[in-house]
């Protein structure tokens, strides 16, 4: 008797399994038999981007890019309430490089991908800069842009670099008194954190440094080294070697202060787009 009721139980298990089953499949070749299915579907391949890969050199890598594919169902419940098929409608979902900048903290990052015409400025803060001619030049110009600043100075100047963050520039670590001790350099970080409400994710190095990558590596940050290294004369050098993804690293110095508004509006004359370096470096592609 009470093998029969488990057999019951069983059996209804199965016919419930296979109801929903086929009740799905049922679904399925109903919507994908809807006119409205077949365009979003004829119409995809002219939408889709695929995925480019990081490339890696050596001791040095180049961001990709992710791509993007058709949701087939997002787009026909979108386009179902709307009545008719409508290309606006279409949504995407992102599709991940193989190969990612977000695997490898043990290589360098030099410049952007170059797919699209963006550069980004950065900025070295030493201790005892003054950064407020350079930030007020920015504002201006509506051009954010990232400093990688000393951890002392950062600790002296709180209040300014909140002000910074809040304006929509990118604060990242530069060393802690030109040093780079891993408890003040990651104390530093906790203090980028608390100001920002995020993760530094950059770390900033001239040349091929070990001691900047290991501890940089350790701590899961990417090291940069810029494609342009201004010093007195910033305008001239980034004129010289200006390309699609570079990254131009400016001194906190009277040059750069008297320069930069000429740089910025010679950047964009160019037909480029001045981002933070968190926004150059990124792989994920806009989904619209």
């Amino acid at each position: 008797m009470k093998t029969k009721k488990i057999f019951q139980v069983f059996l209804v298990m199965v016919l419930c399994a296979f109801s929903f089953f086929y009740t799905e499949k049922v679904v399925d070749f109903i919507r994908d038999s809807d006119p409205i299915m077949k365009s979003i579907k004829e119409k995809s391949s002219h939408h889709e981007v695929k995925p480019v890969d990081a490339k890696i050199e050596k001791n040095k890598i180049v961001p990709g890019i992710s791509g993007k594919k058709v949701n087939y169902k997002e787009s026909y419940k979108k386009m179902k309430q709307y009545g008719k098929y409508n290309e606006s409608l279409t949504v995407f979902e992102s599709v991940e490089p193989t190969i990612s900048v977000e695997d490898y903290y043990d290589k360098y990052i030099q410049e952007g991908s170059g797919i699209q015409n963006d550069i980004s400025l950065v900025f070295v803060v030493k201790q005892g800069d003054n950064i407020t001619n350079i930030v007020n030049i920015l504002n201006e110009n509506a051009a954010l842009s990232t400093f990688f600043v000393d951890g002392l100075w950062l600790e002296n100047n709180e209040s300014l670099a909140t002000t910074l963050a809040e304006e929509g520039h990118e604060l990242e670590v530069l060393n802690y008194n030109n040093s780079y001790e891993e408890l003040y350099f990651s104390s530093s970080l906790n203090l980028v954190n608390r100001i920002t409400n995020l993760k530094p994710k950059y770390c900033y190095a001239e040349y091929d440094n070990k001691e900047v990558l290991e501890l940089c590596t350790k701590l899961e940050l990417h090291t940069i080294i810029p494609t342009i290294k201004t010093g007195n004369y910033p305008f001239s050098e980034i004129k010289k070697k200006l390309s699609k993804g570079a990254i131009a690293s400016l001194p906190i110095n009277s040059s750069t202060e008297i320069e930069l508004p000429t740089i910025i509006n010679y950047i964009r004359q160019r037909g480029y787009i001045i981002h933070t370096l968190d926004n150059l470096l990124k792989e994920a592609m806009d989904m619209k």
